[in-house]
């Protein structure tokens, strides 16, 4: 196989005289000539395919490894067995793409329906789709779905939800004539007087994320008694992981719920591909955005698998379209799968007791350093709050210099949180690394 496939300068010419242009210029002349680049790009001279593989080799080492990560904020990073990647390099799950074809795509099909079949067993919900982007998408298109169900333009939003999620949420809303309103926290939580005053008959839904983006479980069964007695939804967004040894969403009250799969299996790489789950109760099974796939029998008694319910603009008419979700995610949510049939019931529960006892030995350890201290006394999961007598940036420089990337500045999203970092602990996290984390503090 070619690493590329070389052309001759006839081999343009005949090209674009095929398309009926002389020039490659051409090909751009929709392009305003203000808008268009007067100069060469600012690239290296051209190398051979020996030199440029050298060069990008030298490039690549310049990646450190061999650091201690404790910082989450949306990325985690958590031991994938090689079981996963060995299935999912497989050729038929790797090169294939939206399985229109249920004859044929039936072990793609499978996997989706197994996928969707673990989100709401973990979920509690009734009916899960597939091909969400990832748990900001999730999030929004929740908000969306809301606000169609019930007619109102309207969603409250946690200020406690993940930052990134809370600007994707707004993005489409924004467009959609839907009004995002931010209710403020409290003590790490959201506030629900805060909630009580802007809840009205004309709020959709409220976005609550559990565990939160400080590391704090929300009372969500108390939030979303009050959201209910205005007849509005309850979105919940949460983390797979801790699903482990936590209530379902289901349980708690929720109506939707979204979530990132990337934990389930998917490596952080440098923040993507990821996978958005997205899981509903049943009465709202023809709202959901993306594709669902479906168990049936043939015409042989046999059983089979075959897309169903496609709200898509490319299967129903425009205007009736829930979504222009459309990429196919089957490749990361086989990755959630196949990490889910790994760990299995015991195994997620045996995982994320270890992330939690882990992040809450490192947080007791941090805390008992002068000049350190929690912030928040509510439980958390896997991520905590510091607030440092240290500048936050001359503090993670430190940690820096020492092979240790150190928590998330939350100052960068929360103004009031000056000299606050956000730590996150999971299972590959060792004791040796968090008493090192503490050595370092202690200096």
């Amino acid at each position: 196989m070619f690493s590329y496939i070389p052309i001759t300068e006839n081999d343009k010419k005949e090209m674009l005289a095929q398309i009926g242009v002389s020039t490659i210029e051409e090909l751009f002349s929709d392009i305003p000539e203000s808008v268009r680049l007067k100069r060469e790009l600012d690239l290296p001279e051209s190398m051979s395919e020996m030199e440029l593989k050298n060069y990008f080799n030298d490039l690549g080492k310049k990646n450190q490894t061999d650091y201690i990560s404790f910082r989450g904020a949306g990325a985690y990073k958590h031991f994938i067995p090689s079981v996963v990647n060995h299935i999912i390099s497989r050729s038929e799950f790797y090169t294939a793409y939206t399985p229109y074809q249920p004859e044929i795509s039936q072990g793609m099909l499978q996997a989706i329906f197994e996928y969707q079949t673990m989100i709401c067993e973990l979920t509690g919900m009734d009916v899960s789709n597939a091909s969400v982007y990832d748990g900001a998408t999730a999030a929004a298109e929740a908000a969306f779905m809301a606000a169609d169900i019930t007619g109102r333009n309207k969603i409250l939003v946690s200020l406690t939800v993940n930052p990134e999620t809370r600007k994707v949420i707004k993005t489409y809303c924004r467009v959609a004539g839907i009004d995002v309103v931010e209710v403020n926290y409290k003590e790490g939580l959201t506030d629900r007087s805060d909630l009580k005053t802007k809840l009205d008959r004309e709020t959709a839904a409220l976005v609550v994320q559990s565990p939160n983006f400080f590391g704090c479980i929300e009372p969500c069964r108390d939030l979303f008694d009050i959201v209910r007695s205005y007849d509005s939804l309850a979105i919940m967004s949460t983390e797979p992981i801790s699903l482990g040894i936590f209530k379902a969403p289901a349980e708690l009250g929720a109506d939707i719920t979204v979530g990132d799969g990337q934990p389930l299996g998917n490596p952080v790489s440098f923040g993507g591909p990821y996978v958005g789950f997205m899981a509903a109760r049943d009465k709202y099974i023809r709202r959901l955005p993306g594709r669902i796939v479906g168990e049936t029998i043939d015409k042989d008694s046999k059983r089979g698998f075959v897309l169903t319910l496609q709200a898509r603009e490319q299967h129903i008419r425009r205007e009736k379209a829930t979504s222009n979700i459309c990429s196919n995610q089957a490749l990361n949510a086989l990755t959630a799968a196949v990490y889910l049939s790994v760990a299995g019931k015991k195994g997620l529960k045996d995982l994320a007791t270890l992330c939690s006892q882990k992040s809450y030995y490192a947080a007791n350890r941090i805390a008992g350093i002068s000049g350190f201290s929690l912030p928040f006394s509510k439980p958390f999961f896997r991520e905590f709050v510091i607030k440092s007598s240290i500048p936050s940036d001359e503090l993670n420089r430190i940690l820096l210099e020492n092979k240790i990337i150190g928590g998330y500045i939350l100052e960068n999203d929360y103004t009031e949180l000056k000299d606050h970092l956000l730590f996150c602990v999971t299972e590959v996290n060792t004791k040796e690394n968090i008493d090192a984390l503490v050595d370092i503090l202690v200096r």
